[in-house]
């Protein structure tokens, strides 16, 4: 953990079995589209002109601290540079979103897969890292994060954004072997880019698993969470700040996530807190769920379904508050104010 961050931040707290004076906060996408801010800068810039800028990636990030009282900041970057910096030829299109040009059809386009060098090929996400953390000056943690392997091999695979990434699903079932070494050569590159980010400066590190909740639970354990344990493990061993997993439903698999060499478990809108609970015991953290689309409803409706949130974990000093997913596009700024004020005038005790 970076000494100079105020040992009584609540996030970093409940990340190190510690017990914070208040429920910390912080949003999935909280540094976005939804901020008008945010979207001023999109007006001059292209998407991944504001991700490989590093001054760009820094404003962005620090633009959702200056509205509101939140416990941790989440750099501004992207899942699919990485990816990209492995030969896959990425571009992202109005209107249709990333789309890469070069995607795996077959293992022999396996093993022609680049391995990226991180301090060149991300350098762009790294040194907004480093500048982020500095420009923060140890009064918020900083988070860094990756998407994990079975989320990026679902864009390697299907060239881009899918419904439910069938073509993907169906490449694991048919070339196991070729599986085998796309989710092993994804994970020794995520782990070495996790890695750089804490060195350069971040408090935390999250890996995102965002589709895989297109799996049954038996195909998960089996082809997916071998390599999340993998990765969690081999950056343990490298750095000492506090790691976090978030993965899409899988209710049946909490038992198994909990196991995972990590202090935090994010947790999706589907599943339900109690019960999330009671599956992983109470030597882990849980960081969630309010469904995103709450925001996009009534103050009165918001600060209902927090306070239920709220009320199911209370007395749950190992609990972080967080959306079930990120922050949808549409949703108004003060909305989110609402939420916060909410949790902070919310009697925990």
């Amino acid at each position: 953990m970076n000494s100079t961050i105020p040992s009584s931040n609540a996030f970093l707290q409940v990340c190190n079995g510690q017990t914070p004076d208040r429920t910390p906060i912080w949003l999935m996408r909280q540094a976005g589209r939804y901020l008008p801010e945010y979207r001023a800068i999109r007006e001059q810039h292209t998407f991944m002109e504001m991700v490989e800028q590093p001054e760009l990636a820094m404003e962005v990030t620090l633009q959702p601290l200056r509205r509101y009282d939140l416990d941790a900041a989440i750099i501004f970057a992207d899942i699919l540079p990485l990816i990209d910096a492995m030969g896959l030829g990425l571009e992202f299109i109005p209107g249709r979103g990333p789309v890469l040009h070069n995607k795996l059809t077959c293992e022999a386009d396996i093993a022609k897969l680049k391995t990226p060098e991180i301090e060149t090929d991300l350098s762009f996400t790294i040194e907004a890292v480093r500048q982020t953390a500095q420009a923060l000056e140890g009064k918020v943690p900083l988070i860094g994060f990756s998407g994990a392997p079975f989320t990026l091999a679902c864009y390697c695979i299907e060239g881009g954004g899918s419904k439910d990434f069938a073509t993907a699903r169906g490449f694991m079932f048919n070339n196991p072997e070729g599986w085998k070494k796309l989710m092993d050569h994804l994970s020794s590159s995520i782990t070495e880019y996790l890695v750089a980010q804490a060195k350069a400066g971040a408090n935390a590190l999250q890996l995102f698993d965002s589709w895989a909740s297109n799996l049954n639970p038996i195909h998960y354990h089996e082809k997916v969470l071998p390599w999340v344990e993998q990765i969690l493990q081999a950056v343990r061993e490298q750095t000492d700040v506090p790691l976090l997993y978030f993965s899409t439903a899988q209710q049946s698999t909490l038992k198994q996530r909990a196991q995972l060499p990590c202090q935090v478990l994010g947790i999706d809108w589907r599943t339900n807190l109690e019960m999330a609970r009671d599956r992983v015991g109470s030597e882990i953290a849980l960081q969630g769920n309010l469904d995103p689309a709450i925001l996009l409803s009534s103050p009165e409706t918001i600060q209902s379904e927090t306070q239920r949130i709220m009320e199911t974990m209370k007395g749950q000093e190992k609990f972080i508050f967080n959306l079930g997913h990120g922050i949808i596009k549409e949703t108004q700024p003060e909305k989110v104010n609402t939420l916060i004020e909410t949790i902070r005038t919310f009697e925990r005790h």
